[in-house]
């Protein structure tokens, strides 16, 4: 395996940290907290907010002048077109969330396959660029499908931002290492999760439901940690439908409920403050030299030595 990337090279070229600013497009009704009562046969019947949601927070990106990655459902880019090529419009990178967010640690690697090649057909269509990046629904991949990376790789794939390194009861690896890094056997980059690491513990810093949760000098000040003590830059996530507290309240789950609605009448306040306080861009350019090397003859021969 090619060694991970050491991130305070880059930082020290380049100036002050730039993060790396993400959005997961989905829709409220196709979470994983929900998935056990809204199935997929009922996503027809809902109301529709995403593309609403995706463009307040295309304004909103404008409005500071960053640019970030989208990785979007290709269920959406199927009924949503003209909102994938405004995202591409806008300068943003997109990437394949998969098409039916559906956990890959349920599939069988056949299914795996048919949903990532339908995903990544409909948004390089529809939006007119070569999708390079993937994150899994749920952050469903790990130890139990050491598969799925170098399917992803074999399928055009340059990178993936699937893995976080956290304990957590829905997901998470909390032994896979913390900066990017190479898949065994792959040329596929691994750009996980950010983590703060505090004694044994890695502790979430990556945005999503603690970003509600938390207290916003508390994640500014982990954040701010993770740029200035390791000089490496972190990686943010947030949906279209944590902007919208007027969404349509689902019967769940005390815990799911919890999960998806607590404070998301402070999310869009928030992300201003959020990027004010740091430097934003897209994946692809903020790990722009380590993919780069990836994709050198010299790194590919590497990985397949593995």
């Amino acid at each position: 395996m090619m060694p991970p990337h050491d991130k305070r090279h880059t930082a020290a070229r380049t100036g002050p940290v730039r993060n790396a600013l993400t959005v997961d497009v989905e829709d409220y009704f196709q979470v994983q907290a929900f998935a056990d009562v809204v199935p997929r046969t009922a996503w027809e019947t809902m109301e529709r907010r995403v593309e609403a949601n995706t463009d307040r927070l295309l304004a909103q990106f404008a409005r500071h002048g960053v640019r970030g990655t989208f990785f979007t459902l290709g269920w959406v880019a199927d009924r949503h077109p003209a909102l994938i090529r405004r995202i591409v419009a806008a300068g943003h990178e997109l990437a394949s969330h998969g098409y039916w967010h559906e956990r890959v640690d349920r599939q069988t690697p056949g299914e795996f396959k048919a949903d990532i090649v339908r995903a990544k057909g409909v948004l390089e269509d529809t939006g007119g660029v070569a999708v390079l990046g993937y994150r899994a629904p749920t952050f469903s991949v790990g130890p139990r499908t050491p598969w799925a990376f170098a399917m992803l790789a074999d399928l055009g794939h340059r990178y993936s931002s699937s893995i976080y390194p956290v304990r957590h009861d829905l997901y998470g690896a909390p032994d896979a290492p913390r900066s990017a890094h190479y898949h065994p056997g792959t040329t596929l980059l691994e750009i996980p999760m950010t983590t703060l690491r505090i004694g044994s513990q890695n502790m979430p810093c990556s945005g999503g439901g603690y970003f509600r949760l938390l207290p916003y000098r508390l994640f500014r000040a982990a954040l701010r940690r993770c740029n200035t003590a390791q000089q490496a830059p972190g990686v943010f996530y947030t949906h279209p439908w944590e902007i919208d507290p007027a969404q349509p309240r689902i019967a769940a789950k005390r815990l799911s409920r919890f999960r998806h609605y607590n404070n998301l009448h402070l999310t869009e306040h928030r992300l201003d403050q959020l990027l004010r306080d740091f430097a934003w861009d897209r994946m692809d350019r903020v790990f722009a030299d380590i993919l780069e090397a990836a994709a050198s003859p010299v790194a590919v021969r590497a990985a397949a030595r593995v």
